[in-house]
């Protein structure tokens, strides 16, 4: 369950459209009519995320987030403003604040943008287990194995968090990388200031630019105000920049001024802006190679690679497969409602048996999906979404290379058969979610594989829009190891927010 707490002196209509988009029981929503309410609240119980009024009757916003900020810098707060107001909350977004949206409210914009908030303050609080076994199988923060590999990557974030140097996580996708950043943040001196994350491989690189450093207004067509950057905003914080390989040369060269200097100008603009940030970089690509074919920086090879932490592929780390297993199958046993305890030995010989390209990210997918299939105490290999015992030996999940149609009673979907054995079930008054989400999961995972994780295609394919896909696979709890996303509306360069 998620809090957001509303500080508006509006009693009625503002108020009444946040606890709309946001309904229990996923949602509390709590309103405090006043600036000094507000701050007793966040005092009082802390929220997941804040939405701020500019105008209150005792003070004004920005004073409000100060106080706020003082209490708990990682807490992400949305301002919420008129056009006119837009001043004060850009001035709060140079001073840290999340985001800000207009008034009147775009109720697909506030969920998405309250999503991410939430999201990111959560994966800044949740502390990252490093050890070798899981005191608890059920904590999703957890980074274990007992491999030699994976040891040495606990010693290495030991050696390196609380030194104020730049970071290089390497290894495959899949293989954990963000864990390793969230932990080095976590046992950092900068462990109470924000941690902001950007995929240098999702955003388009004239996105990417403005997103990291900003733009004045009239710097671009479209560009109707000043934009704040995430190296503006996170001042004083931590930044991951995922896949940091997939960067432009000029971006890298402004990105290795910025590490050099800890100063940058916006785009179009003369201004420099002094900053003060660490950089965690984290790619799956070699930039050796990369630097060798011309395509990265020699330079920010080097000024990058100051201390470099690598992950194991899941395929190296020995008998860690089955620890990773059991432990993900009981947290989604738990998570979706099944009775499943354990791990029948032919199941984990299959596992063994395959490849696991996708890493870690794969093995989770492939038991959640194994979870929701099974019934009773223990995880036979008839679970496992495969289509058949021999396309594990080759190391080819189903439906990976293509999706291939399936129908009720045939395969590894029986839409009757998981009716019936929900109906023959103690009656809990969730049949019909448990159906529609069940099904929803099955349409989003085969469209995704067909559009090969391409959002825009397959927000095409369904028949609606982006944003609203991205909801429904929060809600859903799909993730997708690589996101390929073609921004082409030039109204993506003025839009706020991560």
């Amino acid at each position: 369950m998620a809090h957001v707490l509303l500080i508006d002196d509006d009693p009625f209509f503002i108020a009444e459209q946040v606890r709309q988009a946001f309904p229990p029981p996923a949602y509390t929503v709590s309103v405090a009519r006043s600036g000094a309410e507000g701050v007793a609240s966040v005092r009082f119980a802390s929220p997941d995320v804040v939405l701020l009024d500019v105008r209150l009757p005792d003070r004004s916003g920005l004073d409000v987030y100060e106080e706020i900020r003082g209490l708990d810098a990682r807490l992400p707060v949305i301002f919420v403003t008129v056009a006119k107001a837009a001043d004060t909350a850009i001035e709060a977004m140079k001073r840290g604040a999340f985001d800000y949206i207009y008034k009147p409210i775009d109720l697909t914009q506030l969920q998405a943008t309250v999503l991410d908030a939430v999201d990111l303050g959560r994966r800044m609080r949740t502390p990252v287990v490093l050890q070798p076994a899981p005191v608890d199988p059920m904590d999703q923060g957890a980074l274990f194995g007992s491999c030699p590999a994976m040891l040495d990557v606990y010693k290495a974030i030991g050696r390196v968090a609380h030194q104020d140097v730049t970071v290089l996580v390497t290894g495959e996708s899949g293989t954990g990388k963000e864990l390793v950043a969230r932990a080095i943040y976590q046992h950092s001196a900068r462990s109470e200031s924000p941690l902001l994350a950007m995929n240098c491989a999702a955003i388009p690189d004239s996105l990417l630019e403005s997103e990291l450093f900003g733009h004045e207004k009239g710097s671009f067509t479209g560009a109707d105000r000043r934009r704040i950057g995430k190296f503006e905003q996170c001042s004083g914080g931590t930044i991951l920049l995922d896949e940091i390989g997939d960067m432009s040369l000029p971006l890298q060269s402004k990105l290795l001024r910025l590490l050099q200097e800890q100063e940058f100008e916006r785009l179009g603009g003369n201004e420099t802006i002094r900053t003060d940030v660490r950089l965690i970089a984290a790619t799956h690509r070699d930039l050796k190679a990369l630097v060798a074919e011309g395509h990265f920086r020699l330079d920010l090879y080097y000024r990058i690679g100051d201390f470099t932490i690598h992950l194991p592929p899941l395929r190296e780390r020995g008998d860690d497969l089955a620890l990773l297993a059991l432990s993900y199958v009981r947290r989604f046993s738990r998570e979706l409602g099944r009775e499943v305890r354990d791990i029948a030995p032919e199941t984990m010989e299959l596992l063994r048996g395959h490849s696991w390209p996708g890493n870690v990210r794969e093995l989770q997918s492939v038991l959640k999906q194994a979870v929701l299939q099974a019934h009773g105490f223990t995880l036979l290999p008839a679970f496992l979404p495969t289509l058949s015992e021999a396309s594990w030996r080759e190391g080819a999940l189903a439906g990976a290379a293509s999706a291939t149609p399936i129908s009720p009673g045939t395969g590894g979907f029986d839409l009757e058969a998981f009716i019936r054995k929900r109906l023959d079930g103690a009656s809990d008054g969730k049949l019909y979610a448990e159906t529609r989400d069940f099904m929803d999961r099955l349409l989003f995972t085969l469209v995704l594989e067909r559009t090969r994780g391409n959002l825009r295609a397959a927000a095409e394919v369904l028949g609606i829009s982006r944003q609203t896909m991205r909801i429904k696979l929060r809600a859903l709890g799909i993730s997708i190891g690589h996101v390929v996303e073609q921004e082409e509306d030039s109204q993506h360069l003025v839009r706020p927010g991560p």
